[in-house]
């Protein structure tokens, strides 16, 4: 590929949005592809852009090219999918359907999606991407405020595969000023990061912002609970979660485990969370939507059952999350009734 990257955003919700306007102030063209509801609400309002640092910044409708249909992204080159999980193979089928072989040999796909499998199921339709078929992991959260504002609530930097193509694709990212790096173990990142993404159905459970739930010891112990739970089926599997940048799976448990002045200050110095975070699954939920609770206690429960381990407290997490799905969002728990629910002491 001649890299002169045009970007296209698939599925341009709250991470997607966020990205895409970083890329835009930078100078780079960008085709956001998403929702029309959210496509009128960028073309009145433009988008707004905020951190947990205090950065802030403003496009205006007539900077952002918004649109529905992803036939308008044909001119793009470097595709960044960012739709929910059980929609990957479906926009890896839309994206073979906008180009013939030869065009498909001069595109790059990066997945920045929750969970470990969505980079696979992109290879399954688009098995000629070989290496241009980037896994990617997002580390921080995104909110969605409305009015097309969006606030990047917590820490961290993008990870991507350290080839050729994942170096020119972080080149980028850092030129937008999102943070990023290249690492050689992808797939133990995406397993690191999804024991960290256990946290997202606590958070949806709780009901509460994240920065409110981590100050509770009594949540804190029922994700590390999870985790703990998480990394011994990992072990059994034979899989190896790595860590990318000062999130350290391993160390977690023990970390949240802390008395509140301990884990406060540790804490602090591994990831900023600032009072507005809340979890993308909370937001599924307060919004009536599915949410991906498959793709991520859902993983581990999958990996618990093909080795014969019982996984009560994420298989319980995953059924709460169901109820709370059919009943609109509703259900919300205090620390000790769900610590009581789980069987944590």
């Amino acid at each position: 590929m001649s890299f002169s990257p045009k970007f296209a955003i698939l599925g341009a919700g709250s991470i997607g949005t966020y990205i895409g306007a970083c890329l835009v102030k930078a100078g780079y063209p960008v085709v956001f592809v998403g929702r029309e509801r959210l496509k009128q609400e960028i073309q009145l309002f433009g988008l707004g852009i905020s951190d947990y640092n205090g950065k802030s910044f403003t496009l205006a409708p007539s900077q952002i090219r918004y649109v529905t249909d992803i036939k308008e992204a044909k001119d793009s080159n470097v595709f960044l999918v960012t739709v929910k999980s059980k929609d990957t193979k479906e926009i890896g089928k839309s994206i073979r359907s906008l180009f013939s072989p030869e065009e498909l040999s001069k595109i790059v796909i990066v997945s920045f999606q929750n969970g470990i499998r969505n980079s696979k199921e992109l290879a399954s339709v688009l098995p000629e991407l070989k290496d241009r078929n980037l896994p990617g992991m997002v580390p921080f959260n995104v909110v969605a405020k409305g009015k097309g504002q969006f606030h990047q609530g917590t820490s961290g930097e993008l990870v991507l595969p350290s080839n050729d193509y994942g170096k020119r694709i972080h080149y980028c990212l850092r030129k937008a000023a999102l943070p990023s790096k290249v690492h050689k173990n992808m797939d133990g990142v995406l397993w690191g990061k999804l024991l960290f993404n256990l946290n997202n159905s606590l958070n949806a459970l709780a009901g509460v912002p994240l920065r409110e739930e981590l100050s509770q010891r009594t949540y804190r112990k029922i994700l590390a609970s999870m985790i703990t739970e998480g990394l011994e089926i990992l072990s059994l599997s034979g899989i190896q979660p790595a860590s990318a940048g000062k999130m350290i799976p391993w160390l977690a448990p023990i970390i949240l485990n802390l008395p509140d002045f301990l884990f406060f200050k540790v804490a602090s110095s591994m990831v900023k969370i600032d009072p507005e975070a809340r979890s993308s699954m909370w937001e599924d939920l307060h919004y009536g939507r599915k949410t991906e609770i498959s793709y991520l206690n859902g993983e581990i429960v999958r990996l618990a059952d093909e080795i014969g381990h019982k996984a009560p407290i994420n298989r319980k997490i995953v059924s709460l999350i169901g109820e709370a799905e059919s009943d609109s969002g509703k259900s919300k728990y205090d620390a000790e009734t769900l610590s009581n629910l789980l069987g944590i002491t």
